[in-house]
């Protein structure tokens, strides 16, 4: 009975994270971490702590590929869209979450506009990211 409950909270969760409910948008404090090319960790002042340090944020609309790659050349291209995306958020005076959501694992996934560019604009422009409706993943080649 337990497990069935959980199963049924769990996929409630699933469900309630894909829903278009949009949270707003907010400036962040700061940027803390880069995890790849569509991942990164930023701090949030105007959140309370508990909520606003350490958030992982997806962009919104890209997939990049993925550092764990078995495929060197892959994993070379993960490696350049990671610095990319870096380099963008580090030179930024000012990064915007707009539209804020939560993806299926429960990062915030927004648009994320990096001196009022769109960042996901300026990742699909430079080859290094590929359009993602949150569905099916294009492969990498």
């Amino acid at each position: 009975m337990k497990k069935l409950f959980f199963f049924l909270l769990l996929i409630n969760f699933s469900l309630y994270a894909q829903s278009n409910k949009t949270y707003g948008d907010v400036t962040v404090s700061e940027l803390v971490s880069v995890y790849d090319g569509d991942t990164f960790k930023v701090n949030i002042k105007s959140y309370p702590q508990i909520i606003g340090e350490g958030v992982l944020v997806r962009i919104a609309r890209i997939d990049t590929p993925e550092l764990k790659d078995k495929n060197p050349k892959i994993k070379e291209m993960a490696k350049l869209a990671k610095e990319y995306c870096k380099n963008q958020l580090e030179s930024a005076k000012e990064i915007k979450l707009v539209n804020i959501k939560r993806d299926k694992y429960f990062r915030i996934l927004a648009e994320v506009y990096v001196d009022n560019k769109n960042l996901a604009d300026i990742m699909l422009k430079s080859g290094l990211a590929k359009p993602y409706d949150g569905k099916k993943k294009i492969a990498w080649q």
